[in-house]
């Protein structure tokens, strides 16, 4: 363990490493600009750590020079420039120092201060993982791992994500981890995953905290232990880990693992919602459109859906679609009904392209168009949405064969044009 020096002895420090900086001494100049960087044994002043490690990184000290990128990276003490950010770590870097070869990988897999470059980021990345340093490791792991700058290539994705998790590199941890979960380059190891996600929770690092959390809710790995689950989970949670607060609300509103509490349970959604996750948001819309645990406000429930819809939410597209048909919340519009039932038909969902179809039939938000009407029906129908069903039998009684056969190239053509609907998807549950 490092010792504490007392104030007298940093103070000391400090005298000493400014006499010898002011004669010109870098090694001592570089020290001085640490001190003033982190305000040890003096106070805190990014000018000075600036003016120091300016002077120390134009004496060649490679340490010195990746600080200074670092400064003019972030801007501390001085103006951001990536372009002398760049500098500064190629300088450090073409030294051999591992952390400006990783920074310079970085500021060309971000592409600033110069063209963005994957294959160039992996280079740097390579020499800097080549000398042990974990991070960099870790990020060559990813280049592997996600195909960035070489092609995809899992075993050795895993090789560099073991060697930085063996240096107990969090980030590190937790993709090894996500590797053995989803058997990437490997069989399937919940054991394993579930181990390397409890090494860097206890770093924590707040997915990781949630996936055992999950391990332990599902007995993914280890024996199913709810009450340990949710306090996984409330760790995750209290570090803004959206999913982690959307699992800990449900957790609290079903009574899994702890108390049954609602008033909680709405805390967790809300937070989880505000911070932009869409099942929360669905979630919360229908709390506040049944009256569940909190009382029914039909306005509240149209914002939180759309908020969900407007992240492509079918069932919340679907929902505010109706809430725009029947006038709930907002004055009734016939016109916003149909473009949500559209965005929501477009996706494949039976219920929305049945109501779609019925306003196309009725000139209803829409300008009057059997043919589009029946292509919507046909499609509700194929998805397997009864009413459709019977709407388009209704209809096809009073279309000619030829139009019957122009409506249903139209059922084709969409299908050829929406390749991911294979299948259309089932509606949330409310």
């Amino acid at each position: 363990m490092k010792k504490l020096c007392s104030p007298q002895a940093a103070y000391d420090s400090y005298r000493w490493f400014l006499q010898a900086a002011e004669r010109g001494c870098p090694y001592a100049q570089f020290n001085l600009g640490r001190m003033f960087k982190s305000g040890d044994g003096v106070a805190r002043d990014e000018a000075q750590a600036f003016r120091w490690m300016s002077k120390a990184a134009a004496q060649g000290i490679a340490y010195a020079q990746n600080q200074l990128g670092a400064i003019y990276y972030y801007g501390r003490g001085v103006e951001p420039d990536d372009d002398l950010a760049v500098h500064w770590f190629r300088s450090a870097a073409r030294q051999g120092e591992a952390s400006a070869q990783q920074n310079l990988g970085q500021m060309y897999r971000k592409g600033r201060g110069l063209v963005c470059s994957d294959e160039m980021a992996f280079s740097w990345f390579c020499r800097a993982a080549e000398q042990g340093l974990a991070s960099a490791q870790t990020l060559l792991g990813e280049s592997y791992a996600d195909g960035r700058g070489i092609p995809r290539n899992y075993p050795l994705a895993l090789a560099w994500y073991r060697k930085a998790a063996l240096q107990n590199d969090a980030q590190a941890q937790l993709r090894l981890g996500l590797m053995y979960k989803l058997g990437l380059g490997m069989a399937r190891n919940e054991m394993q995953a579930t181990a390397w996600f409890r090494q860097a929770a206890m770093r924590d690092i707040p997915a990781a905290q949630r996936l055992v959390g999950v391990a332990y809710a599902e007995g993914l790995g280890v024996p199913a232990d709810l009450p340990r689950a949710v306090s996984w989970m409330l760790r995750a949670a209290e570090q803004d880990d959206v999913d982690a607060q959307f699992n800990l609300a449900l957790m609290l509103a079903l009574g899994r693992g702890i108390e049954r509490d609602e008033d909680l349970a709405l805390v967790w959604y809300h937070r989880a919602a505000e911070a932009g996750h869409v099942l929360a948001q669905y979630n919360l819309g229908a709390m506040y459109a049944h009256g569940r645990i909190i009382d029914r406000d039909d306005r509240r429930a149209l914002e939180w859906y759309r908020r969900a819809a407007e992240q492509g939410a079918v069932s919340a597209q679907f929902n505010v679609a109706v809430m725009y048909a029947n006038g709930h919340g907002v004055s009734q519009n016939d016109e916003l009904a149909a473009v949500w039932y559209r965005s929501a038909a477009e996706q494949g969902d039976a219920s929305a392209q049945n109501n779609l179809g019925v306003m196309y039939a009725n000139g209803l938000g829409v300008q009057r168009d059997p043919l589009l009407s029946f292509m919507w029906l046909t499609l509700s129908a194929q998805g397997g949405d009864g009413a459709a069903l019977s709407n388009r039998s209704k209809m096809q009684l009073a279309m000619t064969p030829q139009s019957v056969e122009s409506g249903l190239e139209l059922v084709r053509t969409w299908w050829r044009s929406h390749p991911a609907v294979a299948v259309p998807p089932s509606r949330l549950v409310e």
